[in-house]
């Protein structure tokens, strides 16, 4: 499941123009993953548990999260995701929830915190919190009645 997703982000990606078809095939695509995620998300929290370090529920919810970051990010497709109901509220609720989760434990979301000395932690949930909040920003960009949601 990582794999395809990573495949999905770079088609996502692509800086080519898309036809109007393969565009009906992303947005279909992006209400299923926008789906998955709010069912997912919680997974991650988990990975503050050393055993969990390699718990595939949330490396797959971690490339959900940066496939609808990328997707947020085009034009084309941040329409119809910035009204896909419950996304905002998700992303918003997993970003207090990993703040939380950081204060209380090892804060293994962001970057800052996952240097110990001269060693650079490479755990996959570093920049997690960034990326809900780029998800966050890009639901919110242009669009005033998310902005009061937030």
């Amino acid at each position: 499941r990582v794999t395809l997703l990573e495949l999905m982000m770079v088609k996502v990606s692509e800086k080519s123009p898309v036809s109007s078809e393969e565009m009906n095939v992303f947005v279909r695509h992006a209400d299923f993953l926008a789906d998955c995620f709010q069912e997912k998300c919680g997974a991650v929290l988990k990975l503050t548990a050393a055993a969990a370090a390699e718990d595939e529920e949330a490396l797959v919810t971690i490339r959900l999260l940066d496939v609808l970051c990328e997707m947020t990010s085009n034009s084309s497709q941040l329409e119809h995701l910035q009204a896909f109901p419950g996304l905002l509220e998700t992303a918003v609720d997993t970003l207090r929830l990993t703040h939380l989760a950081g204060k209380q434990a090892v804060n293994i979301f962001t970057a800052t915190h996952a240097v110990t000395g001269q060693e650079e932690i490479s755990h996959p949930a570093v920049g997690f919190k960034s990326h809900l909040i780029r998800l966050i920003g890009n639901l919110c960009y242009k669009n005033k009645e998310n902005q009061d949601k937030v």
